[in-house]
């Protein structure tokens, strides 16, 4: 074969070395001698349409020419080309490659669907469930107080049999002092309040409760808001019971005096 050797003259010097004619060639390959000559000739616009390369498939397997082996010419016959056929163990490898994708997929979904202990994992343990229930502690009664204690989870007692709770929060200096009465045989305490530096105490039976600067400062006692009504910069004197209650200073009553005449001008008595 030479390089310019067509399909068209392979075939035909392929008939030629086994001796049959092209009517005979066609009459047993059931085509038209037409087709027969076309191909020979290479005028593939003579054939039907997208008949050419199968027609010389045909031709080709007929008289023992390998076309694969002429690829070069081959390639020139007009028509689409066609695929190779399938490797049957490149079909297999790539069923098992699947196979193994589903069944991975599958394993992940059932992970991450079933729960832990289904799968054979056990739960951490809980004090909830290890501990009997007579060891928990009952939880503490909610506060009857008025007004509850800030910066608790739950308050405090205002009055239990360590004393009244005292609460002293104040916005600028000011010395407080607390005087137990004498009967109570306890010691007077003493401190000064700064921004920021709350008190709380417990005070055991009567007694009082003396601010220098008693406008900057906020005073509860037993739960309650103790308004005294003083300003910044002067002093007060509060004095409770032994349940923390405020007990206030009762006011003299001032007599009535005579009836003012009617004739009296610019409020001067005669």
């Amino acid at each position: 074969m030479t390089q310019e050797e067509t399909v068209g003259e392979l075939l035909q010097h392929a008939r030629v070395a086994k001796g049959l004619s092209r009517e005979a060639l066609a009459l047993e390959l059931k085509l038209p001698l037409r087709h027969i000559e076309a191909i020979e000739s290479d005028e593939w616009a003579a054939l039907p349409p997208g008949r050419s390369r199968p027609l010389a498939r045909q031709l080709a397997h007929r008289l023992g020419v390998d076309l694969e082996f002429h690829t070069g010419a081959f390639q020139i016959v007009p028509g689409v080309r066609e695929l190779d056929p399938p490797d049957p163990r490149q079909e297999r490898l790539e069923r098992v490659v699947m196979g193994l994708l589903t069944a991975a997929s599958a394993l992940v979904v059932v992970w991450l669907v079933v729960p832990g202990p289904s799968l054979g994992r056990k739960p951490a343990p809980s004090y909830l469930t290890t501990l009997p229930k007579a060891t928990l502690p009952a939880p503490p009664p909610p506060s009857t107080a008025a007004y509850p204690v800030l910066g608790e989870l739950l308050p405090e007692s205002p009055l239990n049999e360590q004393g009244v709770l005292v609460s002293l929060r104040a916005m600028d200096t000011c010395d407080v002092r607390i005087e137990p009465q004498p009967e109570t045989g306890g010691q007077a305490l003493a401190r000064t309040l700064r921004v920021s530096e709350p008190w709380r105490l417990r005070v055991k039976g009567p007694f009082v409760l003396i601010l220098d600067n008693a406008g900057v400062v906020n005073v509860e006692v037993a739960g309650r808001h103790i308004a005294h009504g003083q300003s910044v910069g002067e002093a007060w004197t509060g004095r409770f019971d032994g349940e923390g209650r405020w007990l206030r200073p009762v006011l003299p009553v001032l007599p009535k005096g005579p009836p003012v005449p009617d004739d009296v001008e610019d409020g001067i008595r005669p």
